[in-house]
């Protein structure tokens, strides 16, 4: 479940902009599942450079591309963000943010992008 800084009792973490934390979780997600740099890099359409720049916490790009790398690792957006669930914001427990997670899970790879950039955006000017 992908968590919006926006969201009402949700709060963006330290934890989340650590690049080089979610860097190491990228690189082991990708060596559990038998990837090479290059087979990640050619299925999120980046170079190779990009991904070993994720994978040493090197790049400011990765949080752009966190749903499409979590959807070819086959893990959550969270799981790259935090590690252990436990570090996560608390759960979504209202009904509009369910309504948010749940419209933001039927949307295109693209237009994810779109609504974190979004929400990001939104939540500095608050």
């Amino acid at each position: 479940m992908l968590y919006l800084a926006m969201l009402g009792n949700l709060t963006y973490t330290d934890r989340m902009s650590d690049s080089q934390a979610i860097g190491e979780r990228i690189r082991t997600a990708r060596q559990e599942r038998g990837m090479t740099q290059e087979q990640l890099a050619e299925a999120v359409g980046v170079t190779r450079s990009a991904v070993a720049q994720w994978e040493t916490g090197r790049a400011g790009q990765v949080t752009t591309n966190l749903s499409r790398i979590a959807a070819v690792l086959e893990v959550g957006v969270e799981d790259l963000m935090f590690g252990d669930v436990k570090a996560s914001p608390q759960r979504a427990i209202r009904g509009d943010e369910l309504a948010i997670l749940r419209l933001y899970r039927e949307c295109a790879a693209a237009d994810q992008q779109l609504l974190l950039r979004t929400a990001r955006r939104l939540a500095r000017e608050r």
